[in-house]
């Protein structure tokens, strides 16, 4: 049974297969377009119109959108009228069964007509996606049930519905999906199940892997070889932020060849003594020339460490690193990372979403949408004090910390069984015990850095100014289709995709902070979540392509307990403060003068005396579009 022409415009029937003469071809444009009358349930008889765009309906019957009246009071039905195909994610039969009437709403007003009445008949529904309206940043799935007598005309429709899906390009059609089944409240598996039916609709094929310990999804991402990755369209992990991090730098540490972060020339042997000569005094700035990252300086090998004590990868010997720079150029491309978040903070998924709720991050994912990610390399040196120098690198995605953070993230390691609440009683123990450590940091120095260092210090009240520190100034927050995102760096298309924003520098400049400090933080990302609403950093990008460097000297407590509060509600001002400093910085590099040494990568422990760290920029692709507000 044809319904549509080419060349001429599309053919209308009703839903006993008669021609609609009030829904004439003159008013096709396109050939593509079909249209025919089908039953709506809970609405009625609409007219259905497909075109390039997505699908469109109106009721068959003018009158029944009129407004009712009981008490005086005026209702006037909401229907939805059309839905784009970027906002639908699938189609699927249902069962031959009833279609119900208009909405009880109308009941009073279509009491005694026939429409009202159920009937039997073939059925389709198009899955689609629409945003809360109290909550922009939520996405919750909506279903349209289509039916008709006739089963051939379903049967085109929901043909040509999967063709308009099949164009589609950046959806995925295959993954690769790890579930930690620990993650959080030991909750990875249900979470899991809530959204599979999603996946199911979207007609995307999973493999799903239930990961039996730490460092098992490592192990299967590691150990893939190129061409069976290359056979799925990105990787799912259902957890936080630390099984997140496992699956990132088991992907990354066997593929990508990356220079060793530059640092200055004394970097290495600074720790002999602390009273070496070569360590200029806090805040010195130091031209450094020695190591400006050519293309023929040496590559650092991609020996690797993890907590679970998995062995070392490296690249393939002998194998052209042009070559493989743009086989894994190529891979990075198509491939896109997913997280369905089921962790304790979930600070990615916030960031890139904008809400913990898993349903968006699966709707995200099928849509296809794209979003590219800073990722921090982070090279340790020396492991302790009394170590040799053994270059050992991981990758982080969110955040480095060190000091507070460490002691917090190791505190929580000995409470597991209490679930997220584990965070906030070691944090509690932490804080109380206020500990600061003797460290050097030096960081590479940007032009916003030379133009804005110390300027407007001590602005407010004398008596204040010990306290307060500068108004940091106010700049833009990332956001769906973020503008300094969008901006792809221009050293990727001039130099080999292992240059940096700093490859092209003819003088590298540093400056160095030493002191005693509570904590050290590197921010990737804004790292926003329940605790931090605003993040750490509130005006940090997703694809920047810098490192926010969080300084917090050593104060008293009751200061540094004010600058906790301001960092956990919406509006608060947790930096400017005279004991915290901010740098923006592609580049940094660490050296604890203490025994003890643990920093808190993406949630998980890094034991480092001595480290450097720097970031790629958008260096992967996630299924997201970013924040909403």
């Amino acid at each position: 049974m044809e319904i549509w022409r080419d060349n001429v415009g599309s053919i209308s029937i009703g839903r006993d297969n008669s021609p609609l003469h009030n829904v004439g071809v003159q008013d096709v444009e396109a050939p593509s377009i079909l249209r025919s009358t089908l039953f709506l349930d809970h609405v009625g008889d609409v007219v259905l119109t497909l075109d390039s765009e997505g699908l469109s309906w109106d009721l068959l019957d003018s009158f029944e959108t009129d407004e009712s009246v009981c008490l005086g009071i005026k209702f006037s039905p909401k229907i939805a009228k059309e839905t784009k195909f970027f906002d639908v994610y699938g189609v699927e039969f249902v069962k031959y069964g009833f279609m119900h009437g208009s909405n009880p709403a109308n009941v009073g007003k279509y009491f005694l007509s026939c429409k009202f009445r159920d009937s039997e008949m073939h059925r389709f529904r198009v899955h689609g996606v629409q945003k809360s309206h109290t909550q922009p940043c939520l996405w919750v799935p909506t279903t349209y049930t289509f039916g008709h007598k006739d089963l051939e005309t379903c049967q085109l429709w929901v043909n040509r519905i999967n063709a308009s899906l099949k164009i589609k390009k950046e959806r995925p059609k295959n993954l690769l999906v790890f579930v930690n089944p620990r993650s959080g409240k030991a909750n990875g598996w249900r979470t899991w199940e809530s959204v599979a039916p999603i996946f199911s609709r979207a007609n995307v094929e999973v493999k799903v892997v239930v990961t039996e310990r730490a460092g098992h999804a490592f192990d299967v991402m590691a150990s893939l070889a190129n061409k069976e990755l290359n056979s799925y369209d990105g990787v799912i992990a259902v957890g936080g932020d630390g099984f997140f991090n496992e699956i990132l730098n088991g992907f990354l540490l066997p593929r990508y060849r990356a220079r060793h972060p530059p640092f200055p020339s004394d970097f290495i042997h600074s720790v002999e003594g602390k009273g070496n000569a070569l360590v200029p005094k806090s805040n010195e700035t130091v031209p450094e020339t020695a190591h400006k990252n050519e293309d023929n300086s040496p590559l650092i090998s991609s020996s690797t460490c993890n907590r679970s004590g998995l062995e070392n990868f490296r690249t393939e010997d002998g194998a052209n690193p042009t070559d493989q720079d743009l086989e894994f150029s190529r891979l990075k491309e198509r491939f896109r990372f997913g997280i369905i978040p089921a962790g304790s903070t979930d600070a990615i998924v916030m960031c890139t979403t904008g809400t913990r709720d898993p349903v968006t991050s699966a709707l995200h994912i099928v849509l296809g949408k794209r979003v590219y990610l800073d990722i921090a390399q982070v090279v340790r040196w020396k492991a302790s004090s009394t170590a040799n120098i053994e270059p050992c690198v991981r990758y982080a995605a969110s955040f480095a910390g060190y000091g507070f953070y460490g002691d917090v993230i190791t505190e929580s390691e000995k409470y597991r069984w209490m679930g997220p609440k584990r965070y906030d009683y070691a944090g509690t123990k932490v804080f109380l015990r206020h500990r600061s450590y003797e460290a050097e940091v030096a960081y590479m120095e940007t032009e916003s850095e030379k133009i804005n260092s110390f300027a407007g210090k001590g602005h407010l009240f004398s008596r204040t100014r010990a306290v307060w520190g500068p108004e940091k100034s106010e700049r833009a927050v990332c956001r769906m289709n973020c503008g300094v995102c969008k901006r792809r760096p221009s050293y990727m298309s001039t130099r080999s995709p292992r240059a940096t924003p700093y490859s092209r520098s003819e003088e590298t400049r540093w400056r160095r902070c030493r002191g005693h400090f509570l904590s050290i933080g590197a921010a990737v990302i804004s790292n926003r979540n329940e605790r931090a609403p605003d993040g750490l950093v509130a005006d940090a990008h997703l694809s920047d392509g810098f490192l926010h460097l969080l300084l917090i000297r050593d104060c008293p407590r009751a200061l540094y307990l004010w600058h906790l509060t301001q960092l956990a509600k919406r509006g608060g001002k947790p930096l400017n403060f005279e004991f915290v400093e901010q740098h923006k910085t592609p580049a940094f590099t660490f050296t604890s003068f203490g025994n003890e040494s643990v920093w808190n990568l993406d949630g998980e422990l890094f034991h480092a005396h001595q480290l450097s760290a720097q970031v790629f920029q958008g260096l992967i692709s996630l299924f997201a579009s970013g924040p909403e507000v």
